[in-house]
């Protein structure tokens, strides 16, 4: 089992950043490739990005841009997402997950969900 808990959500302005950051407990960490999901409101869970167990290679999704940036501490067990540019539509609530496939992905690729932490962007 691994636990998952994500934190650092909240209200920010358009135009603005969050860090989003996952504190990972149980099995090896550093063994997981770890993801970034949103979801918003009467909408699909959606990918934002995942980053391989070694942190030197990560797959985004397309509406990210070059906005958003996945890192990850294995010595810290924990994930992060630096947003940044934030538009209202990016308001959701952000998923932390681990799997062991590394590619762009999908909700069911994963096995193990954190609770979400909610992103409000206002205009």
């Amino acid at each position: 089992q691994v636990q998952l808990a994500e934190s650092g959500g909240g209200l920010v302005q358009a135009g603005g950043s969050l860090r989003l950051s996952c504190a990972a407990s149980g099995r090896t960490f550093s063994g997981y490739v770890m993801a970034w999901f949103r979801q918003a409101p009467g909408k699909e869970r959606e990918f934002v990005a995942c980053i391989h167990w070694s942190g030197s290679n990560a797959f985004y999704g397309e509406f990210v841009k070059d906005r958003f940036t996945i890192s990850r501490d294995n010595a810290k067990t924990t994930l992060y997402l630096q947003m940044n540019t934030l538009k209202p539509e990016d308001t959701a609530v952000y998923f932390c997950a681990a799997t062991t496939q590394f590619r762009r992905l999908k909700a069911d690729d994963m096995n193990y969900w954190g609770k979400g932490t909610l992103v409000t962007v206002s205009s």
